[in-house]
């Protein structure tokens, strides 16, 4: 096939999360045993990350801590969705947590919240892809620039954002992959 690279997603908190992190902790030794990288879609899924007051599927720390897990079993590069929050541990009642993580670690600014994710892949020496999301249509070029930018001064590797540039004219959608390509070349755009 001559493929380079082994691709997967693991849904954490989701009713298959135990078997996925098996079958794909094998898969990516295999792998690597045949010389290819790995890339890893961490991507958070049960309804209690949501309570009646947040939505905690993209908390900075419940996605770190799936980044870490997904390095763990040997992802050479994660993807995750930028964090639009923080706290999840602690307001869904669910794993082990220390205020002090919440005070040191990070502040709710943007690229605070995404270079928590960065740290829990190996302080970046994994790369952390952060993903672009769907398109909405005329905000779509505005998002995928802030992304970038927040993705690159966090210590992140890049932006995947597909379905934001492809269901697009393709004149439009060149623009919008070209405008993110300046974000990650400019070097005035450095770590924060």
């Amino acid at each position: 096939m001559g493929a380079v690279a082994v691709g997967a997603t693991i849904y954490f908190g989701s009713a298959e999360s135990n078997r996925q992190l098996k079958e794909i902790a094998e898969a990516f030794e295999e792998a690597h045993n045949l010389g290819m990288a790995t890339i890893l879609w961490c991507y958070t899924r049960n309804e209690s990350f949501k309570t009646e007051k947040d939505d905690y599927h993209a908390a900075a720390d419940v996605t770190g801590q799936a980044n870490h897990i997904g390095v763990t079993i040997q992802a050479d590069i994660i993807k995750q969705k930028l964090p639009t929050n923080n706290f999840g541990f602690k307001e869904i009642g669910f794993g082990k947590y220390d205020d002090e993580m919440y005070k040191t670690l990070t502040t709710e600014h943007p690229i605070d919240l995404c270079r928590l994710q960065v740290a829990n892949c190996y302080m970046g020496k994994i790369g952390l892809i952060n993903s672009g999301g769907g398109s909405k249509g005329k905000s779509d070029l505005f998002e995928a620039v802030t992304t970038a930018v927040i993705n690159k001064r966090a210590g992140g590797s890049g932006l995947i954002l597909g379905r934001k540039a492809f269901q697009k004219p393709f004149a439009e959608g060149i623009d919008l992959l070209r405008l993110v390509q300046e974000v990650y070349l400019d070097h005035k755009i450095s770590i924060a």
